[in-house]
């Protein structure tokens, strides 16, 4: 494989030659051919890096500490648990929800400080789950998670594709959702109605911070 660079102006070119990629930089690009003939046609072309993509990917997850409680780590991190930490694993992959983002973590870090031993817990937009798995790492009686997509369906706790509307009045001791402002928004009365606590997050406060609230 080689990398050539070139101008931005060539993009329409160097896909029509077969470009099997290209990166798009300040001014110019690189892009990448099977074979040496073509990729000199745009500049001077040069042996690709041989990049173990895989590797690549597995090391873009690292170990990350939420909160006092948690230890966030992909399935194939072998990094051993710090001592008084939950093990919280977490396949990044197409559903929201691997612990990176600031919301997410900001819900884990509620959820340690709320969530007791048998306390029964609705996850309302679930995407990975990550939330549900933590209810049931902090000892959490119940758990049902929902989602409107039905691929974020998880085997760790019951599922059903819907939301918060679907379910009775105080059924719950402690709703949580990692959503977005909008959403959340339309659907506060229904939180207030389903549980005694509700975990809120997805947004950011007037000076641009992502937030979570708890009611």
């Amino acid at each position: 494989m080689y990398v050539v660079d070139s101008s931005l102006d060539l993009i329409a070119d160097l896909y029509e030659a077969g470009t099997l990629g290209i990166i798009e930089h300040d001014g110019w690009v690189e892009a990448w051919f099977d074979d040496r003939e073509t990729a000199a046609r745009f500049g001077e072309p040069r042996p690709a890096p041989d990049i173990d993509w895989v590797q690549q990917t597995k090391d873009a997850w690292p170990p990350l500490l939420v909160g006092e409680k948690f230890f966030v780590v992909a399935p194939w991190r072998t990094e051993p648990t710090p001592p008084g930490r939950f093990r919280l694993e977490i396949n990044p992959g197409q559903q929201c929800g691997t612990g990176q983002h600031p919301c997410t973590q900001k819900c884990l870090e509620a959820m340690e400080q709320i969530i007791k031993p048998g306390d029964s817990v609705l996850d309302v937009g679930s995407g990975s789950g990550i939330l549900s798995i933590a209810a049931r790492l902090l000892g959490a009686g119940r758990i049902v998670a929902c989602d409107i997509d039905p691929e974020a369906a998880t085997k760790e706790v019951p599922f059903f594709v819907g939301s918060v509307d679907a379910i009775r009045d105080n059924a719950f001791d402690v709703v949580v959702a990692n959503i977005n402002e909008e959403v959340i928004g339309n659907m506060r009365p229904d939180f207030e109605r389903v549980a005694r606590t509700r975990i809120l997050s997805g947004f950011q406060d007037e000076d641009g911070e992502w937030t979570c609230i708890v009611t």
